[in-house]
């Protein structure tokens, strides 16, 4: 495999928006964000011709830049997207890559008011920008969301929220009963967090000032930080952490928001907006260190507990751990792609 880029076979226009929802949001972050927009091969030859479309969103640190990003012997989703159509393993389909960085690493594709309103964004201005400015099937019936981790509970939670725009999912690894993908990690802050007196901002002031990723404390406590920033901040913007940082008791009423945003919890009280879903793709890892399989078992057990039809569910655990699965991305890209086109070519 050569380590450069490649050709594509369709076309990646890039753009960018001016947001309102994001004017003025409480971490300072950029308004105005990129907006990458994949059109298939012959887009351009058949004028008369629409498409569905299907947004990827991306996990916590992620931003849009890293969808190009090349690894030993790997190559970029970008390209391998392209490779689904021009090989014909899917019906022509339009890609939305979707930028929901923040100062704290994500957003988490919520309305937050630690963050700002990144739910707001995507559903509200990304959309129909896209529908504007593209030959879309500008219906929910024609239009799924997918990501992985964090961009995997994005891709679970937007549907439930907004069945009118999305009509199709893939989650790969999402963010899901939180008693186990997230509670070992508040266990591992606090131990961290003795070191800054209990105090994770006193840790976030010098995080921003060394190079990132340089104490071991980094990685758990940037987490901890944002999700509390998405989940549990005060109205005023101020991230809580769900748990006690001396001594990691449960807060009840915080750690209470956090489990009104899992999306094994969510499903009972958006059952009617899942039952009219076309298609969900489920997958994770049978060795991920956040326990993601066996969310990923919780929600599909969840959905059909709920009246979804197994039919429009496509589940599958596979050999791996939370990272490295860019491999799986253009599976469920062809998939949902073939789903959405089914009866309703045009």
């Amino acid at each position: 495999m050569l380590p450069w880029q490649a050709d594509l076979e369709g076309r990646v226009d890039e753009h960018v928006i001016d947001s309102e929802a994001l004017r003025g949001n409480p971490l300072n972050d950029p308004h105005r964000r990129p907006l990458w927009v994949y059109v298939p091969p012959g887009y351009d030859d058949d004028p008369g011709r629409a498409y569905p479309a299907i947004y990827v969103i991306q996990g916590y640190t992620g931003h849009i830049g890293m969808w190009r990003n090349r690894t030993p012997f790997r190559q970029p989703f970008v390209e391998t997207a392209d490779q689904v159509f021009a090989r014909g393993e899917a019906p022509p389909a339009i890609v939305v890559y979707v930028d929901a960085w923040t100062a704290y690493g994500g957003s988490q594709f919520v309305d937050s008011p630690g963050t700002g309103r990144y739910h707001t964004y995507l559903c509200d201005e990304v959309v129909p920008w896209v529908d504007a400015h593209y030959r879309t099937l500008a219906d929910r019936d024609h239009r799924a969301i997918a990501g992985k981790s964090s961009g995997g509970f994005g891709a679970m939670i937007t549907p439930m929220l907004r069945p009118d725009l999305f009509g199709a999912l893939a989650t790969h690894a999402g963010d899901s009963l939180y008693e186990h993908c997230y509670l070992p990690g508040f266990a591992q802050a606090v131990r961290h967090l003795r070191a800054y007196d209990g105090d994770i901002l006193r840790w976030w002031k010098e995080f921003q000032s060394r190079p990132a990723f340089t104490d071991p404390a980094d990685d758990v406590l940037l987490v901890a930080l944002g999700c509390s920033a998405a989940f549990s901040a005060r109205p005023d913007g101020t991230p809580e952490l769900p748990v006690d940082p001396r001594t990691g008791e449960l807060r009840p009423e915080l750690w209470r928001r956090w489990l009104d945003w899992d999306p094994v919890r969510m499903v009972p009280e958006h059952a009617d907006a899942m039952r009219t879903m076309r298609a969900i793709w489920i997958d994770a890892g049978t060795r991920d260190e956040y326990y993601l399989d066996l969310g990923a078992e919780a929600f599909r057990r969840s959905l059909l507990d709920n009246g979804v039809s197994p039919g429009v569910i496509h589940f599958e655990l596979f050999d791996a751990g939370h990272g490295a699965i860019d491999h799986r991305y253009p599976l469920s890209l062809a998939w949902l792609a073939t789903r959405l086109t089914e009866r309703t070519c045009r």
